[in-house]
């Protein structure tokens, strides 16, 4: 029987999200100098708003405020699967892994917004 998660750190969604925060950070530490204020600066806002909205969200009583929170994030989200692949395609660093670790945290979001939706809460 699963316990309900009593802090945002107990939710696999947000420790997830927090592993690709720590994995663009290592990312954009690759990307050319003249890119501080560009790109390396949009990407690292954008995944940290991942995990910083869910985490906003967990706190959250009613569900239309949760779910709120939860969109941002998978705004968020979307936003940095685009810097990915503008990444990528700059010839930036090596995102092996992380579009992969970036669909799991949105299928999960997706399920959670989901299951927020259909309660009776």
């Amino acid at each position: 029987m699963n316990m309900p998660a009593k802090r945002f750190e107990d939710l696999v969604v947000w420790q997830k999200a927090h592993q690709f925060v720590l994995a663009a950070y290592r990312l954009s530490q690759t990307f050319p100098r003249s890119e501080i204020y560009g790109l390396t600066s949009q990407f690292r806002r954008a995944a940290v708003s991942i995990a910083a909205n869910i985490a906003e969200g967990f706190r959250k009583r009613g569900k239309a405020d949760k779910l709120r929170y939860f969109n941002i994030a998978q705004g968020s989200l979307e936003e940095s699967r685009y810097y990915l692949i503008l990444a990528r395609e700059l010839d930036y660093g090596d995102v092996a892994g992380l579009p992969r670790l970036l669909e799991e945290v949105s299928k999960i979001l997706e399920a959670y917004s989901q299951a927020i939706l259909n309660s009776d809460s």
